[in-house]
């Protein structure tokens, strides 16, 4: 599916594909270098996108304590080396929202170049859409920082994307987030795109 992924990974994204649906492929490139979270954590790989639907039709974002004002995203989670695509998105669901839910659809791969990536990618983010099952939300782990939750419609993710594009706001350390927040509206259009045609 993904020429540059090793044969493990693009297995088991045809096992996934043939489950739960054929994801959208979207390539980005970004303006950016690598140099900012998460494109910068030598743990990972690429990430998973956690698309909570909850009972009321609406999806769930959330906001770390150290993110710009309103800058509220759809929830992700970083793949381990040698963890399945999968298992990354159960573990990582429960750890930021204490949630069970049932994996509905593979919605997206988005595969991020940047300016220092060359022909290889820098990172990738594997998106699902989730239905809520049961639980109580709320992070059970505090590393993550999550400082509130959000529920949104599906119709306003564009304008969550828009938002993220242009942030800038300095992060006291000779940042501005506007780099992450380019990065991070990419799935939110992507995932609008793929709820659509699903």
């Amino acid at each position: 599916m993904i020429a540059s992924l090793p044969a493990e990974i693009q297995a088991e994204l045809i096992r996934l594909a043939d489950h739960y649906g054929k994801p959208l492929i979207h390539t980005a490139y970004l303006e950016s270098g690598s140099n900012f979270e998460p494109l910068n954590k030598a743990d990972r790989y690429g990430e998973v996108c956690m698309v909570i639907r909850r009972p009321n039709g609406r999806l769930l974002t959330m906001k770390k304590d150290i993110y710009p004002p309103e800058a509220y995203r759809l929830l992700t989670g970083g793949i381990h080396h040698g963890e399945a695509i999968f298992d990354a998105l159960l573990r990582e669901t429960q750890e930021e929202t204490g949630l069970q839910v049932e994996v509905r659809r593979f919605l997206a791969v988005v595969i991020y170049h940047t300016s220092d990536s060359g022909e290889k990618p820098a990172f990738f983010t594997f998106a699902f859409l989730l239905d809520e099952t049961g639980g109580v939300l709320g992070a059970l782990d505090e590393d993550e920082r999550i400082e509130n939750y959000r529920e949104v419609k599906p119709e306003e993710l564009p304008a969550m994307a828009r938002y993220l594009h242009n942030i800038h706001y300095p992060d006291g350390q000779g940042s501005d987030w506007h780099d992450w927040g380019q990065m991070r509206a990419v799935i939110h259009e992507v995932v609008w795109q793929a709820i659509q045609k699903a």
